[in-house]
């Protein structure tokens, strides 16, 4: 392995260590071991076949890769293994029952961001665990008790919160564990670095246009200071960098036929962004309230989803309140 001039021995407490215990905290760590050969295939490309190729459409609309099928049925063998009781995945329209005396629901995001499959570009997993109950994905994000995501970039980085704060692991490959990088994440208050896509903007309300317009104006505007910009096209990885690195994600509701309700699902990408931020001392809304209080009306309901650093989140709320002035 490539070794950089300040480089020593692994550091870190294995994850195994810092997740011990059963309940959650064993359907986080069944879903931090199948990672490893969904981020190898990943990293093979088209060597082996087209992860890009076109297999069918999701509930959504959105056209289904194979990577996307593949890494369902994947994380659905882990849960069923985990002993979980059902699943809500977003490449199935029905709720899949896997041991009905299970004591935990999972939602699941199994690639997040696969529009970028096959181009290097940043991918991700969501998901978040619910206690067993009659009214299923049916509940409120306050709900949720437990909640990660998966990073696939050129590390492999799996963060987790079970209701104390968050923490990140990174895969080692050598050793074939993950090791634990960042505990008890804590995110700045003020944001200066912001992620949305522009080409959108000309579609939202009025006061979320000002918004923009103003931090564009930077220094000079009546924000008085100025901001970097990002897009990723993957709301995972918005979340993990925005996690390390501070910052704010917006992607509204917006005026195009489709786009009324936002554009992301609430029960498995919304709440556990949510709950991870949350946890971390940062807030996240759908632009009337906050995501957590939301209750879904369906299984893959969509909202408009706004998180990251509480101070702008604030703000953004306050511009979007003045179109409806």
């Amino acid at each position: 392995m490539l070794k950089l001039p300040n480089d020593g021995p692994a550091t870190g407490r294995p994850l195994e260590d810092a997740l011990a215990g059963p309940g959650p905290a064993a359907i986080i760590r069944a879903i931090a071991d199948a990672l490893p050969p969904l981020a190898a295939r990943l990293a093979a490309g088209r060597l082996h076949g087209d992860p890009e190729a076109l297999v069918g459409t999701n509930d959504s609309g959105d056209r289904q890769k194979a990577l996307d099928v593949a890494a369902h049925d994947h994380l659905i063998a882990a849960l069923r293994a985990a002993g979980v009781r059902q699943v809500l995945s977003e490449e199935a329209e029905a709720v899949i029952v896997l041991n009905p005396g299970g004591g935990f629901d999972v939602a699941i995001d199994p690639i997040d961001g696969s529009g970028s499959i096959g181009i290097g570009a940043p991918l991700g997993l969501l998901f978040c665990i619910l206690p067993a109950a009659p009214e299923g994905f049916l509940r409120p994000g306050r709900a949720v008790v437990a909640a990660g995501y998966a990073s696939f970039g050129h590390s492999l980085d799996f963060g987790w919160s079970l209701g104390d704060g968050v923490h990140i692991a990174t895969h080692d490959a050598e050793a074939a564990i993950f090791r634990v990088s960042h505990e008890d994440l804590r995110l700045a208050p003020a944001a200066s670095t912001i992620a949305y896509n522009a080409s959108n903007e000309r579609h939202w309300p009025s006061g979320l246009q000002g918004w923009a317009a103003d931090l564009r104006a930077g220094r000079d505007g009546p924000r008085g200071r100025d901001f970097n910009m990002r897009w990723l096209a993957a709301a995972v990885g918005e979340l993990h960098r925005i996690l390390l690195k501070g910052g704010a994600f917006l992607y509204p509701a917006d005026a195009r036929p489709g786009y009324h309700q936002g554009r992301l699902r609430l029960t498995y990408e919304a709440f556990p962004i949510a709950f991870l931020i949350e946890q971390a001392g940062g807030a996240a809304s759908d632009g009337q309230g906050a995501i957590l209080d939301r209750c879904p009306r369906a299984p893959h309901d969509f909202t408009p989803l706004i998180f990251g650093a509480r101070d702008e989140v604030a703000t953004i709320l306050g511009y979007l309140a003045s179109s409806k002035g």
